[in-house]
Parts: structure tokens; C-alpha cells; sequence
């Protein structure tokens, strides 16, 4: 009998945050996050693939590890036909919606009608492209899943492709919401998507989205940890924002607001589809320019030719190292999952990372707050054969169109 997907992601999700004790603000904190994130929680992931892709120089020769979350990154480095690409996710949510990908990418007729149904995603067509291209070839965990419903009064899951998918999943409702209460607060945030360039952008900004952020509604809001659950930030990674905002000696909301600031103005809005999906809620389907390079037209035959370069693993990140060969990956994208580490958990992975590396393999990853917490939390002798560089870290996160991370970094093993 199948375990189910939401049984599996719980038992995974507890293991990798329940790192405190029970009976403590944090240990409560913590359990609570781990059953909010027990569903679909990214729609689309919030990492800037380009700024991956170019820091991890990925090439036809990358063997690559990384996390499913929406899985658009995935199929984003899978555009550079790497030699493969192994997955893991905490939640199977996550994981069944790249299946769905994965097999919309091979049995969907064309590059058009995949962009109907991850693209738009909005259309009532994309049920019959369901029913009769994809469901007969999903396995029986992906077809339980997008056929079960959210609650019990509640529609199928592959029914979202059909009323904006973009718009479901806790970060979907969460951007949702934000909409809503900056309407009740008499501002409209999608108005930034009316700048014709870089200085109404920032005109918009300061006038339909900074203010929200001075309210005392956002303020209060801003400082209590829970409202971040949706952004799947947890409790771990909220203290080290927190952090900073406490460095840079200002408010919770001030932190944020700079954050939305550089997503809203310091990038143009023609190809800045996390500026699109933030503000203007899809994806820019008139132009194509803001969208995904997966979901570029050009991109499709080069998708469904490496597909077999995909493995997929409901996992956590070192228990599938661990079964992983020894020198067998030169490139690691570990998102902001280290966040949620302790020490101990920390120093486990990294062991298995240098197992697993080649020469010269590079890791990616990215950290609510401002700082690496690989120097505090790791041993020495693990960080002894890798480097850093604190300028090209700076250009990376700067060059982060989602804007909503403290920190990239990237770390060279030495060849």
C-alpha cells in the first residue's frame, strides 16, 4: 500500500525542523512550521536560475544536486544539457508537480500547449490536455495527488491550471493576501507594473508599495514570525533576519521593504517574471520575455531531449548523498535549506558533500540573513579545500532578480 504524500512529507519535514526541544518557543515554533509546510507551498520557485546557471559555470559536462522545490529551476539547468540532475525534496507537493512537468514535457503535443498549461495556466483547456495526455501516464503517487483536493470542500489540485496556479500554493495565496490588505490600506501595489522604465519603477514603488510597509498594520505583521510561514521561511531563518534588521539598527518592516524595493525597481520589469509574479500575479504572456527560459519556446526540444538525465528522490538532502557515489557531483544547489540546519546537521551534510565532489565542484546557496553560516556552525577541517569570494558573492545577490534573499554564496572545492 502507497504511503501517502502527506504522511511522507510530515515525517520528512519533522525530521529536518523538530532540531529543538519541544517545550520551547522555538521547539513549538517549529512544529508549527513544520504542518504548515506540509503542502504545496511554491508554485514557483524564488531563486534567480540565471544567477545559479553563471555561478556554477553548469555546462553539458555539470553533474548536478539540487532541491525539486517548484521544480522550474530544475527544468531551467536541465536547459544547459547537463549530464544529469539528481532531486531530492522534503515534500512530495513539491516533487509531484515536477513530475507533472516532466510529463507534460513529454507528452504534451508542443512547445504551445506547455506553455498553455505552465505558462498561462489559467486556461479551461488545460483539463482536456490533462485527461487525455497527461493523466494516463502519471504514477499513482503524482495522479493521488493532483486529483485529491486541498480540503474537503475543495476542488481537484490539476483544476488550479485552470483558474491561475500561480495564484494557489501558501505562497500563491500569501501574495494574494498582500494584495488584499495593501487594497483595505487604500494603496494598489500592482500599479508598479505601469513604469515604462528603472525611474518610474521607482516612483510607483514609493508611491503604491513603501507605504504599506509604514503602516501599523505591515508593522506589526512584519515582527511576528508566523505571517512569514507561507514565504516558507521558518523559524530559524526569520531569527537571522531579524538579525540583521537589529545590525542595520532598524524595524522588521524596513528590512522587507528594502527587499520588495529592489525586486519592484532595480531591474528592468520586461524580463523580471519574479517582479510580474509578485506584483502583476502571472507571468508576462503577451511578450514572453518575463518567463522562465523553460518555458521559452526555444527551450522545449532541448527539455524533452535530456529528460532522461532527471532522477527524482523524496528525500533529504544527505541521506540521499549518502547513497550517491564518491566523486560524483561537481555542482550542488542547495537553495536556503541550510537555514533550517543545525550544527549537527550542517556538519552531516557537508561531509557528504565532500564525498561526493569532484575537483573543482562548486556549491551554491542562499541565506535569509546577510552572513555564510558555514564559518560558525562548521568544523574548519570541512571548509579546509574550499574557497569564497566576498565581492562575487555580493554580485551574485545583487544580480538575484527574486530580491528576496540576504545573501548569495557561492564556495569552490579546490582542484
Amino acid at each position: 500500500m502507497l504511503e501517502s504524500a502527506e504522511t511522507a512529507t510530515k515525517n520528512l519535514v519533522k525530521t529536518a525542523v523538530h532540531n529543538t526541544p519541544f517545550l520551547s518557543r522555538k521547539g513549538l515554533l517549529n512544529r508549527l512550521f513544520a504542518h504548515w509546510f506540509d503542502r504545496l507551498v511554491y508554485p514557483q520557485i524564488w531563486e534567480d536560475p540565471e544567477v545559479d546557471i553563471e555561478a556554477l559555470s553548469l555546462n553539458e559536462q555539470s553533474r548536478i544536486f539540487t532541491i525539486s522545490s517548484g521544480g522550474c529551476n530544475v527544468l531551467n539547468y536541465l536547459t544547459v544539457a547537463p549530464q544529469s540532475i539528481t532531486v531530492v525534496d522534503l515534500n512530495e507537493a513539491h516533487l509531484a508537480l515536477l513530475n507533472l512537468k516532466l510529463t507534460a514535457i513529454k507528452y504534451l503535443p508542443d512547445a504551445e500547449s506547455f506553455f498553455d498549461f505552465f505558462g498561462r495556466a489559467n486556461l479551461a483547456k488545460n483539463q482536456d490536455s490533462y485527461a487525455i495526455h497527461l493523466r494516463p501516464h502519471l504514477d499513482e503517487k503524482t495522479l493521488q495527488y493532483w486529483e485529491g483536493k486541498e480540503g474537503f470542500f475543495g476542488k481537484k489540485r490539476i483544476e488550479f491550471f485552470s483558474d491561475g496556479f500561480y495564484q494557489h500554493g501558501l505562497l500563491g495565496r500569501f501574495i494574494g493576501a498582500i494584495h488584499w490588505i495593501s487594497r483595505q490600506l487604500g494603496y494598489d501595489i500592482s500599479q508598479v507594473m505601469n513604469a515604462r522604465n528603472e525611474q518610474e519603477q521607482q516612483q510607483l514603488f514609493d508611491e503604491h508599495i513603501a507605504p504599506v510597509f509604514d503602516t501599523r498594520l505591515v508593522k506589526f505583521l512584519c515582527r511576528r514570525s508566523i505571517v512569514l510561514y507561507s514565504l516558507g521561511i521558518p523559524p530559524a531563518q526569520f531569527d537571522e533576519m531579524v538579525k540583521d534588521a537589529q545590525q542595520q539598527q532598524q524595524g522588521m518592516h524596513l528590512l522587507l521593504k528594502e527587499r520588495a524595493r529592489r525586486l519592484a525597481c532595480d531591474f528592468p520589469l520586461k524580463d523580471n517574471y519574479f517582479a510580474w509574479q509578485a506584483f502583476n500575479r502571472s507571468y508576462d504572456i503577451k511578450y514572453r520575455q518575463a518567463v522562465p527560459r523553460y518555458l521559452k519556446r526555444e527551450s522545449f526540444d532541448t527539455l524533452k531531449t535530456n529528460l532522461e538525465h532527471l532522477s527524482l528522490h523524496h528525500q533529504s538532502m544527505t541521506e540521499r548523498l549518502k547513497a550517491m557515489p564518491a566523486n560524483s557531483l561537481n555542482a550542488y544547489l542547495l537553495l536556503d535549506a541550510q537555514d533550517w540546519m543545525d550544527a549537527e546537521q550542517l556538519t552531516e551534510l557537508w561531509q557528504q558533500i565532500n564525498r561526493t565532489a569532484q575537483p573543482g565542484a562548486k556549491v551554491v546557496f542562499r541565506t535569509a540573513g546577510e552572513t555564510s553560516p558555514l564559518e560558525e556552525k562548521l568544523p574548519a577541517a570541512i571548509l579546509q579545500k574550499w574557497a569564497t569570494d566576498a565581492e562575487a558573492n555580493q554580485r551574485w545577490t545583487k544580480q538575484d532578480r527574486s530580491a528576496i534573499y540576504g545573501g548569495v554564496f557561492a564556495y569552490t572545492l579546490s582542484a
